[in-house]
């Protein structure tokens, strides 16, 4: 099964796609980790991407698409894959239905992960990252429990920044709701509730 995941930062897209991966074993394709792995190895779109990124200029869709593209040729995305993080806006939505036909490929589902801003800044503005090993938790935790290292508010999970990203996300990336709409495969799940129902709901809602 090939799967577009949707959803506001700090809906729980990612929670959910380790559970999918975890369980059937789909390849879980970030955008932002392929764009560092190809910067790391020194690829040629790695380069032209890093050329950009040094630049503080966005990475071109061409270039994410071309990342994409080489992704999901690879082996293990031959039995299913998530993608996460694209497409972000209708223009690279339009672009993967072209790239995925050349590959005699199809996207089966759009998962939209649901979830109100407000629970979305409470959930984010609550949690703490420690400084050394990058473990997550909520407010109460003192100390990492993971190296006792201490755990801090990254300026990302501070609700003025969160409610920015919220609003560069319904203006560019929830237009796409309304186009997996449109081609009868938007799936919605009610996000705002603990992980594991919402996972029962989504694989009932795939099918799976």
């Amino acid at each position: 099964m090939n799967i577009v995941l949707l959803g506001a930062p700090g809906a729980g897209k990612g929670t959910q796609a380790q559970k999918l991966v975890g369980e059937f074993g789909f390849a879980h394709i970030s955008t932002g980790d392929l764009l560092r792995k190809a910067v790391k190895v020194g690829s040629k779109l790695g380069r032209q991407a890093k050329a950009y990124m040094d630049g503080g200029k966005l990475v071109p869709d061409s270039l994410v698409v071309g990342l994409v593209k080489e992704r999901l040729g690879e082996p293990d995305a031959q039995n299913g894959w998530i993608l996460d993080g694209f497409p972000r806006n209708t223009a690279q939505a339009v672009t993967l239905d072209s790239e995925l036909k050349s590959l005699y490929a199809t996207l089966d589902a759009a998962l939209l992960i649901d979830v109100r801003p407000e629970v979305i800044i409470e959930r984010l503005s609550s949690r703490r990252t420690c400084r050394d090993c990058g473990y997550t938790a909520t407010a109460e935790v003192a100390a990492c429990p993971r190296c006792g290292g201490e755990m801090y508010q990254r300026d990302d999970d501070k609700p003025v920044t969160i409610q920015k990203r919220l609003d560069t996300y319904r203006s560019q990336t929830s237009p796409l709701v309304e186009y997996y709409r449109g081609h009868g495969i938007l799936k919605k799940v009610d996000g705002a509730r603990p992980a594991d129902e919402v996972y029962a709901d989504v694989k009932e809602l795939l099918g799976l």
